[in-house]
């Protein structure tokens, strides 16, 4: 692991003015991420800027329109917090289901957007409940906020404050999950809004996570698990790995939508 400097940054300006005076900096939220590969000796920060002692980054709010969270509020706290549970059910469901107990205990929401990791399960909610990210710099919706794999629309040096999410009717995820690490080889995040039928897939497109349009148009017709009997999810542009093929990858996101569908207001795991 390469030498770094460490700073507990005490309050936004500080994390930013940190940062603009750092030679090669890195933010460090729940560090899931970012630690092993610093480990691995595939990044190398010439500092490490700790923003989980910032309080204006901690906590949750929902209104009768949003759920407001602040974005280095822990997996667990999403999951328990009777608020979001009554407001979003999937929502509080899906953060219960990261990764294992130390992960929940440690990861963030805003950690785990900044990172966009393919097969990580907040990008499906945050893009299926179609919300923005407020930065220290800017509003971002989710539209435009993942740019490919592990890439967002973060500028340098810019820190994601609050994540906003729309309360939708109701919505719905389910997941496949692989045995040993737990994430998400496919997951699907169905939601329905006034505006209509939004579904996000994870785990499985090779640009991150992404809105499959075939099935939200089915859905729009009539929401129903039998509408998405005839949509054929096309392979092209899907991961394939040594877990799964392209072609398997396929399959499982109509499988797996239509469990969303005949289950909203919770999550299915698939194993």
């Amino acid at each position: 692991m390469y030498p770094t400097k460490y700073h507990k940054a005490n309050s936004l300006e500080q994390a930013f003015e940190l940062y603009k005076s750092s030679q090669d900096a890195s933010f460090l939220s729940g560090g899931h991420t970012l630690l092993p590969v610093m480990k691995q000796g595939l990044a190398a920060p010439s500092d490490l800027i700790d923003l989980s002692f910032i309080d204006e980054l901690k906590g949750i709010e929902v209104t009768p329109q949003t759920v407001v969270i602040s974005s280095m509020t822990r997996h667990m706290e999403v999951a328990g917090n009777k608020d979001v549970i009554r407001a979003v059910p999937c929502l509080a469901a899906l953060a219960g289901s990261i990764g294992d107990r130390q992960v929940r205990f440690k990861g963030t929401i805003g950690g785990s957007l900044a990172n966009n990791d393919p097969a990580a399960d907040y990008p499906a909610g945050f893009l299926g409940l179609g919300g923005h990210v407020e930065t220290n710099l800017r509003s971002i919706a989710a539209e435009e906020f993942f740019v490919s794999m592990f890439q967002t629309a973060l500028k340098p040096g810019e820190i994601i404050k609050r994540v906003h999410l729309s309360i939708a009717k109701s919505a719905g995820y389910a997941k496949f999950r692989a045995a040993a690490a737990r994430y998400s080889m496919v997951g699907v995040f169905v939601a329905r809004t006034e505006l209509g039928t939004r579904v996000a897939v994870t785990g499985a497109g090779q640009s991150g996570v992404y809105r499959e349009k075939s099935l939200e148009a089915a859905l729009d017709q009539k929401f129903d698990a039998t509408s998405l009997e005839s949509i054929q999810i096309s392979p092209q542009d899907l991961i394939e790995d040594m877990h799964a093929s392209s072609v398997y990858r396929a399959n499982l996101i109509k499988v797996l939508a239509k469990h969303a569908v005949l289950n909203m207001g919770g999550i299915v795991n698939l194993k």
